[in-house]
């Protein structure tokens, strides 16, 4: 299985930008969790930062027919981009969203999500142990799909 996180805008400035907000950990400190989790479950991780939301459409549409999942911060796009949307929901791959602040605490602008309704789950307001929690749930939602295509895989011989 492959999953492709990918990092929306400012997030590359974690640890330094508003710390009381995104905590003291920086971006590499998440990956580098990200990839012993996705070792110890043989999972192959790939990472992706983009300041630009053209970089970010093209990362998601990269990834059909190349990883079963996608973990995606889209960050401040999350409120304005109708194209990260649609890149998601082109694609058809299971799409977990996490927000390391709990971004309907937070500004009134924050509170529109343009992703979170093409996305299998939305995690926010854990920190930077939100993205333990996508690589948990995303561990979860491939489980049941591969418990779903053997049961069919299985229903198809029976039937033949």
């Amino acid at each position: 299985m492959k999953v492709v996180v990918i990092q929306g805008p400012n997030l590359n400035m974690l640890g330094v930008r508003e710390q009381q907000i995104y905590g003291p950990m920086k971006l590499e400190q998440i990956h580098a969790q990200m990839k012993e989790f996705a070792g110890q479950n043989n999972i192959e991780i790939e990472f992706f930062q983009s300041n630009l939301e053209g970089e970010i459409v093209d990362k998601i549409q990269e990834c059909y027919g190349e990883a079963q999942g996608i973990i995606i911060n889209p960050a401040a796009y999350t409120h304005t981009s109708i194209a990260i949307r649609d890149a998601i929901s082109a694609v058809a791959i299971p799409t977990i969203e996490v927000h390391i602040s709990n971004i309907h605490r937070r500004e009134e602008f924050r509170k529109t999500n343009m992703v979170a309704p093409v996305c299998a789950s939305s995690i926010v307001g854990f920190g930077p142990f939100g993205y333990h929690l996508a690589m948990v749930g995303m561990t979860q939602i491939m489980q049941e799909i591969a418990a779903a295509q053997a049961a069919q895989q299985q229903a198809q011989q029976q039937a033949q």
